[in-house]
């Protein structure tokens, strides 16, 4: 996400927040790029919980997958190319 330093003055709260769950917040002035919020280690949040996954799965009756199928799936979401492509942003 990057945007004016006059509109993250605005939205400030919701900045955080995105930093906080792991997302890129570049503040501009004048166009160029004057600073970049992270969140703070240990306080990231988002992502899987993979726990909770496999818990809703045998909640909603949902097959699991076998251990093969289910590594290959981890490894190709954990992939910073996976959202590109999932959103057609790339070629495959």
């Amino acid at each position: 996400m990057e945007l004016a330093i006059t509109e993250a003055k605005v939205r400030l709260s919701e900045l955080v927040a995105a930093a906080q769950n792991g997302e890129r917040v570049v503040i501009t002035k004048h166009g160029e790029p004057a600073a970049e919020l992270i969140g703070c280690p240990g306080q990231r949040r988002g992502g899987i919980n993979w726990k909770k996954l496999e818990a809703a799965r045998l909640r909603f009756g949902i097959e699991t997958p076998t251990p093969e199928e289910d590594a290959a799936w981890k490894a190709a979401f954990e992939d910073p190319a996976f959202s590109r492509q999932v959103l057609g942003l790339e070629d495959h």
